[in-house]
């Protein structure tokens, strides 16, 4: 199998932080490459956390992935929140397949 070098680059940097290689999700791949070294499991946990449902929780993941300049399509955005959901909220996604809101006053390229 040839693996383009982004993906390479994920699967390294992932391995790096112990994430299993075997059962990601592409949604999983990005939380682990670019979140995961400031956002440990506690941070979704805490009492004051600012995702209470999906919207909410897509709203963060539009924020952090415009903070840390990482330009996601909405299908990656999209793939971490359903992984994050998955992993640590267990929110009602969208009946529909779910669009990417912006938080208010910022902006999509």
């Amino acid at each position: 199998m040839i693996m383009q070098p982004f993906s390479a680059y994920v699967l390294a940097v992932a391995a790096l932080f112990g994430v299993p290689a075997h059962a990601q999700s592409r949604g999983e791949l990005l939380y682990a490459t670019h979140c995961i070294a400031c956002h440990t499991t506690q941070v979704h946990w805490r009492d004051r956390r600012l995702a209470e449902d999906w919207n909410s929780l897509q709203a963060q993941v539009v924020r952090w992935q415009a903070t840390g300049s990482l330009n996601w399509s909405e299908e990656d955005i999209v793939a971490v929140t359903q992984y994050l959901n998955d992993r640590f909220y267990g929110f009602n996604p969208p009946s529909a397949a779910p669009v990417v809101l912006t938080p208010a006053g910022s902006e999509r390229p």
